[in-house]
């Protein structure tokens, strides 16, 4: 086919399916084709993917496997982090905050290549196809996107295995039979879906949870940690300077052995539909937590109420795939103004799949005891200036008061 790609740059996990993809682009369009793998914290090993590519013909300068764990936590997360960034009021944005890396680097590695197109395993009905595909064309307007779930025969299953075997792609016991569920995952989350999850009606298996303890299996004793931040960036646990994936890491054992982080949730997709996702965020969760914290007492209500108003917005940003438009940026510039002055130290108790902030202390905090302090004050705050404030503030009620009152 005339406009059939080059060269083209795929997000390879070395699994069945996206190796029958590489294989497919191969006869598909007769094109070389570079395998890009991220070692986002997913917490399985990786160069097996490595060997699967070659066996597929890739030459090893086209094989690309690169461990973008700190990238990933420092300039993806923390951001998010400092935002207080939850979606539809509970889900912190695990899948969604690792696709625009991803596409980065696909995009990077096609201009290093020279290739003229990028590909991606995620299907039609998904979130992860939008999240990509507009990462990729803010980065690179030229780029071209190959979606083959979108495109392909290969609709169900036995057609895939009958492919992989046709093309002598090998196919692990465990992949002949039907997968119970989809697990994507990670340094910041774990994310399960589909099969004898799609039911919402019906409580998910305990097997599906991979990352946290059943928080009734939890220690029957809390554990206390502290967690310190600078200008709104964890940067130390019980005292210990750590990079950012090595805290979110450990914090992530923290919440495991706790059974924080869980959650069961029914979700609306940017293309339409209602999803029901099984998600563990142990180290998230806790550094949400600890986040707000440090910010009650580092910030003031106007800044405070203002970043309030504005997650939603930011948070439904990050789902629908723009991390890379203009409005996120300028969120994001607004919110890393407003952590100026966020860094102190906050005390987390956890316990059986809680975590509760009971302590917070900082150089930079505004809470004043000798304002709020029932005993005597020294003059720090004159009570009968409430009086003013209070009949300034009631004057627009009252008038609307009597004007009721008259009409009626």
């Amino acid at each position: 086919m005339s406009d059939a790609p080059k060269k083209v740059v795929l997000a390879y996990s070395g699994g069945l399916d996206t190796s029958i993809i590489l294989k497919w682009l191969q006869t598909e369009y007769g094109c070389e084709v570079i395998t890009f793998t991220a070692d986002l914290g997913q917490g399985e090993e990786l160069e097996p993917a490595r060997a699967k590519a070659e066996l597929l013909g890739i030459k090893p300068e086209n094989i690309h496997i690169e461990d973008v764990r700190e990238e990933f936590v420092r300039d993806y997360v923390f951001p998010m982090f400092r935002a207080n960034a939850v979606y539809e009021g509970q889900y912190l944005l695990g899948t969604s905050i690792a696709r625009p890396l991803i596409a980065k680097r696909l995009v990077e590695l096609a201009q290093q290549h020279g290739a003229d197109a990028v590909a991606h395993g995620a299907t039609g009905k998904g979130n992860d196809q939008v999240r990509f595909e507009l990462s990729a064309y803010a980065l690179d307007p030229s780029i071209k996107v190959i979606a083959p779930w979108r495109i392909w025969d290969l609709t169900s299953r036995t057609k895939l295995i009958e492919f992989a075997e046709a093309n002598q792609i090998p196919i692990a016991k465990d992949k002949r039979g039907e997968a119970p569920f989809s697990v994507d995952a990670n340094l910041l989350h774990t994310s399960s879906e589909g099969k004898a999850l799609e039911n919402p009606a019906e409580q998910a298996p305990d097997y599906v949870y991979q990352r946290t303890v059943n928080p009734e299996d939890a220690p029957d004793q809390p554990e206390y940690i502290e967690v310190t931040f600078e200008k709104g960036d964890a940067v130390a646990i019980n005292g210990q300077a750590m990079s950012p994936a090595t805290l979110l890491a450990a914090l992530n054992d923290y919440g495991g052995r706790h059974g924080i982080g869980r959650l069961d949730f029914v979700e609306n997709r940017f293309v339409g539909m209602k999803s029901r996702g099984i998600y563990e965020t142990p180290g998230g969760t806790i550094l949400l937590e600890a986040h707000r914290g440090i910010e009650q007492i580092t910030l003031d209500s106007g800044s405070g109420h203002l970043k309030d108003s504005l997650m939603p917005r930011y948070a439904e940003l990050i789902y629908n795939g723009f991390w890379f438009s203009p409005e996120r940026e300028m969120l994001q510039a607004l919110i890393d103004k407003s952590q100026e002055y966020v860094s102190g130290t906050v005390r987390l108790k956890l316990y059986k799949g809680l975590v509760t902030c009971v302590g917070r202390w900082s150089d930079m905090s505004l809470y004043s005891e000798a304002h709020v302090t029932f005993e005597e004050d020294a003059g720090a705050y004159d009570q009968k200036d409430a009086a003013g404030f209070i009949k300034l503030n009631a004057l627009r009620l009252k008038l609307i008061g009597n004007r009721n009152a008259r009409v009626k």
